[in-house]
């Protein structure tokens, strides 16, 4: 029973249900937390009106001495019991905040509390969620290095009437990224040299970091020669050198190039070749009009398909392919437009009395087999023909 003194504050304090009320922690234990009141009585909290989040342990929550809010959930007026929660309590005050923050796009620092299936959460006054996908710039394998850990974050999706709260890492990290940007681009000038660690590799290109900021090194820039695709020439985490092209703070886009921090092959080899030379080369690609040979690392020449055999073939495949070395002949220098013309037919003037064989049926062509020449009349071992020895009996006086 409840003594009379206890009932007549109870009364006089006008304690309702819903009521926010301040309290001290005096104990807590397996089954809640007691807090002292005002006006002389105590208030229980259950252990699972602790938090937003799930405990088995109150003593993680709250501890003893600590002040708190909490929201009057029951009132036994024959017992003097009060339950309260302080989970709806910091529910109410933290709607307020987060709806504050999300206004503003203010960050602020949440602690880890558990790695769920997708995502991490966080205790916020309520559950806060914050998806794999935002939680980094790239993809997270592993989020448990992530767990008791303090980290910045942003709301990005709040709805109180359905409890939900989306958090973002990721747009914290952007927004950083963006800024160190602007100061990066500042300090950029096109022309500039300088190393950056390759970042990831995309089928048009490779994205480079200079000073913490990604840089487009565009597959057409990447080498002196040709490449199929960026891996070709570069991986992932290799130092390389890039010349700066262009910086668009605007766009927030700097271009690089790899190829272009080197010496151009053609200024430092093609004084080696002239006209009429023939040397050797190694064929790198085989085109429907011909194939391209490198004559020096970076250095091709072309061979244009009428120049690849004395016989007429359907396509340069037929006759060589990639890999093959070549003698070739050189067929002209063109420093303007950085271009040298190579013949192969012309490095072996001697003609092919016969095709060789086609080296890709594919193309469905054969050629024919040289018509039988007629025999010419001649005496075994002499190379002489029987007019050259007989000639002079059938002439007439």
């Amino acid at each position: 029973m409840m003594s009379e003194d206890l009932q007549e504050m109870l009364t006089d304090s006008n304690l309702q249900i819903g009521d926010l009320i301040k309290g001290e922690v005096v104990a807590v234990d397996s089954e809640g937390v007691t807090v002292n009141l005002p006006h002389g009585f105590e208030g229980h909290i259950p252990t699972k009106e602790l938090s937003a989040l799930p405990t088995d342990d109150p003593s993680e929550v709250v501890h003893v001495g600590e002040t708190l809010i909490a929201v009057v959930k029951q009132i036994d007026r024959e017992s003097g019991l009060v339950t309260l929660s302080k989970r709806q309590a910091d529910s109410r005050e933290a709607w307020d905040e987060l709806q504050a923050k999300f206004d503003r796009g203010e960050v602020f620092e949440v602690t880890v509390r558990d790695v769920v299936k997708g995502g991490l959460v966080t205790d916020v006054g309520v559950r806060g969620f914050i998806p794999a996908s935002l939680v980094d710039l790239r993809f997270v394998g592993d989020l448990q290095d992530f767990k008791g850990k303090q980290i910045q974050v942003k709301v990005v999706e709040l709805d109180a009437a359905h409890n939900k709260l989306i958090l973002s890492r990721k747009a914290v990290l952007e927004a950083e990224q963006q800024e160190k940007a602007v100061e990066v681009m500042q300090e950029l000038t096109e022309g500039q040299v300088l190393e950056g660690t390759v970042q990831r590799l995309t089928t048009f290109g490779a994205f480079v970091d200079v000073h913490g900021v990604d840089g487009l090194v565009h597959i057409s820039e990447l080498s002196w020669s040709h490449a199929e695709h960026p891996s070709d020439v570069v991986k992932e985490g290799e130092v390389v050198r890039v010349k700066v092209l262009k910086v668009d703070p605007e766009k927030g886009k700097i271009s690089l190039s790899i190829k272009q921090a080197e010496p151009d092959p053609f200024e430092r080899y093609a004084s080696l070749f002239h006209e009429g030379d023939v040397v050797e080369g190694t064929v790198k690609r085989v085109v429907d009009f011909g194939v391209f040979v490198e004559l020096q690392p970076g250095l091709e020449g072309l061979v244009h398909i009428s120049q690849i055999a004395h016989h007429r073939i359907g396509h340069p495949s037929e006759a060589v392919a990639p890999g093959d070395v070549v003698q070739v002949k050189i067929l002209g220098v063109d420093p303007d437009r950085k271009r040298i013309s190579l013949s192969i037919r012309e490095a072996d003037p001697k003609p092919i009395s016969s095709p060789a064989p086609t080296r890709r049926e594919s193309h469905g062509r054969t050629n024919p087999a040289p018509a039988p020449s007629k025999p010419a009349e001649t005496t075994q071992g002499t190379g002489a023909t029987l007019g050259d020895l007989f000639g002079d009996l059938f002439k007439r006086d």
